[in-house]
């Protein structure tokens, strides 16, 4: 059967792990969200600890790019950058091998000429996302408010840098769900069974 893929994006806090991780019970399919990292990692020889600082944290300059291509000069071409070229690669080696779900990292974008895919972005109320942090990860309040402030900041940076084309959030996907309206199990449901219908 012809491999097909699944790019989840998500907004801090609105569930995307465990949905990916019901998701891939579900289709009985890989899922890929940190292993990417650790795989970049290895391709750079750097340790998970290293990309991981870097990742997702970068601070907007004071000229904010919005096509790649200014970034790619000799002069500009950053660790970061490096990182997402060597990310892509590892999400376009895993997509090319077996059917699998990729979470965040551009994956709709790094994806976007693949046949057989399916995009979706969860997002949830500020509310239910800081109830959600609390529950799931045992933040706080103040903590889970100041890191879905901080978060938010830092991936709409990475996707207008990443993503030349993006205009709104709601451009990511061909399916939005409010994943704490439905819940984990649900959501996963209803994405699971649109991509039976699909590919299956």
């Amino acid at each position: 059967m012809e491999n097909f893929v699944i790019t989840l994006s998500r907004q801090y806090g609105a569930l995307g792990r465990p949905v990916a991780q019901a998701l891939a019970r579900m289709l009985e399919i890989d899922f890929w969200d940190r292993d990417i990292v650790e795989e970049a990692a290895k391709r750079m020889g750097q340790s998970l600890h290293a990309i991981s600082d870097m990742e997702e944290r970068e601070r907007p300059s004071l000229f904010p790019v919005r096509h790649r291509e200014a970034t790619m000069s000799l002069a500009s071409y950053s660790i970061n950058d490096e990182i997402f070229d060597i990310e892509s690669n590892v999400i376009r080696d895993a997509a090319s091998r077996t059917s699998c779900i990729i979470v965040g990292r551009c994956g709709d974008y790094v994806l976007r000429d693949h046949p057989r895919k399916l995009s979706v972005y969860l997002y949830s109320s500020l509310e239910d996302r800081v109830k959600n942090c609390m529950t799931y990860l045992g933040m706080d309040e103040k903590t889970a408010r100041r890191q879905i402030r901080e978060m938010d900041h830092a991936r709409s940076y990475y996707h207008r840098k990443y993503m030349p084309d993006l205009k709104t959030a709601f451009d990511l996907g061909d399916m939005q769900l409010n994943a704490s309206h439905f819940g984990v199990e649900k959501t996963a449901e209803i994405i699971a069974d649109t991509a039976r219908k699909l590919f299956l």
